[in-house]
């Protein structure tokens, strides 16, 4: 039996992060989630560059050390004058 109610037909809302997220994809790249589009998320790079696309389910949330690298990262190059 199918139904409404059976939990195998029935799908949560995934998590999608704020815009600005730090996360980590499969490749260990930290970048910040920018949005979604067409089933991926994309994703730039924390001291500016070009986006890339990746799927949902190979991207994990940033930890503690990632995120101050990265936020590291972003103050020197802002610091450089860099446009992020």
């Amino acid at each position: 039996m199918s139904g409404k109610n059976d939990p195998a037909q029935w799908q949560g809302t995934p998590y999608v992060p704020s815009p600005g997220t730090l996360v980590v994809d499969a490749h260990d790249r930290v970048g910040e989630f920018r949005g979604v589009a067409y089933g991926y998320w994309h994703l730039r790079p924390v001291g500016g560059g070009k986006e890339w696309s990746v799927a949902p389910d190979e991207v994990r949330p940033a930890n503690p050390a990632q995120r101050l690298h990265a936020e590291t990262a972003r103050a020197n190059a802002r610091s450089r004058g860099e446009l992020l």
